[in-house]
């Protein structure tokens, strides 16, 4: 049987505007026919400031074929359009999602979700309303490192969890200014970790409360918190990071999943996935190759093409993490612990 492909606009080419694009160009069944933007340069191709922190810098691509727009209500109008990719600032997403799904298209649209809860429930509603696929790019649940720990902990060859960390740390984003306003994108700390919230979500459900402490400067460049999900049946679920220095500083993120079976852990500054059993045995988990982004967007359209629910990545799970990481944010200021209804 014949693939459908799948007509995509892309709005937003900055860092990860650029990322999925490259990716998208390697899915066949995908044809990106617009893009949006409202940089003359990078709507010329000229992605070579887009920056990040993803290796892109000095990217230029051709969109001589494709349609080009200026503003989102052009792009949204565009008749030509199954799906729209929407990598633009987190203040925006809200309402372009409804947008474009009153309009009939599919709709992936970056993490967060939304910077308010009751912004990300209308999304879910909004998507069930028009019939139309809705998918947040939470990419850790298509990353190898992270998708083989949700598997071994699904498969209960861990035995009963007792404790996991997530952390995350980075330096200072300096490719965009609407970084550094948390009308915008909600904060640091709320734009970073709500990647591993979403995995302690996908893990282990709904928490019955969270507390954080940490400490906020945007501009100081320091912007950090540790914070707890409190489970009935998972004596400690820790996430932590945020921003920690304007400057060079390098990125990493990491894991451990204590189990009474076992110990697995994970690091990108140079440990792959490995389990350490309870009777001395190392286990190296098996890490496919391949770009997550390609993978979460090939899933999405997938998704399109069939008319399916994504099931991988649910919207209703996505907007759960942005009220557990406003709460997270919440409790931090006000140093105490706060219930999640």
């Amino acid at each position: 049987m014949e693939q459908k492909v799948v007509r995509i606009g892309v709005a937003g080419l900055g860092f990860m505007g650029c990322a999925h694009l490259q990716a998208l160009a390697r899915i066949p069944s995908v044809e990106v026919v617009a893009v949006m933007d409202r940089d003359e340069e990078r709507l010329a191709g000229d992605l070579s400031k887009s920056g990040g922190n993803l290796g892109i810098a000095g990217l230029r691509m051709d969109f001589s074929r494709m349609r080009r727009y200026r503003e989102f209500s052009e792009l949204v109008a565009d008749d030509g359009i199954d799906a729209l990719d929407l990598c633009v600032p987190t203040h925006r997403h809200a309402e372009w999602t409804v947008e474009a799904l009153r309009r009939g298209r599919h709709v992936m649209v970056e993490k967060p979700m939304a910077l308010r809860f009751e912004d990300a429930s209308r999304m879910c509603e909004e998507a069930e309303r028009a019939g139309r696929v809705l998918m947040v790019a939470h990419v850790l649940r298509f990353m190898p490192e992270y998708s083989q720990l949700s598997a071994l902990v699904r498969s209960g060859r861990l035995g009963r969890v007792r404790s996991a960390l997530f952390r995350r740390r980075t330096a200072v984003p300096e490719w965009a200014a609407w970084e550094f306003d948390k009308s915008k994108n909600g904060g640091g700390v709320f734009d970073l970790l709500i990647h591993d919230v979403d995995l302690a979500l996908h893990l282990f459900g709904r928490p019955e409360g969270v507390s954080a402490w940490g400490f906020e400067d945007l501009r100081g460049g320091v912007d950090q918190l540790t914070g707890q999900l409190h489970y009935g049946e998972v004596e400690s679920v820790t996430v932590t990071g945020g921003w920690y220095h304007r400057g060079e500083y390098p990125f990493s993120m990491e894991y451990t999943v204590v189990g009474d079976e076992g110990v697995v852990e994970f690091s990108s500054a140079g440990r792959p996935p490995a389990v350490y059993w309870k009777d001395g045995r190392k286990e190296e988990l098996r890490v496919a190759a391949g770009d997550p982004y390609q993978a979460e967007l090939e899933y999405f359209v997938e998704c399109c093409a069939q008319g399916t629910k994504p099931v991988v990545c649910p919207p209703e799970e996505s907007a759960l993490a942005v009220r557990v990481m406003g709460l997270l944010s919440e409790a931090r200021g006000a140093g105490g612990v706060v219930g999640v209804s």
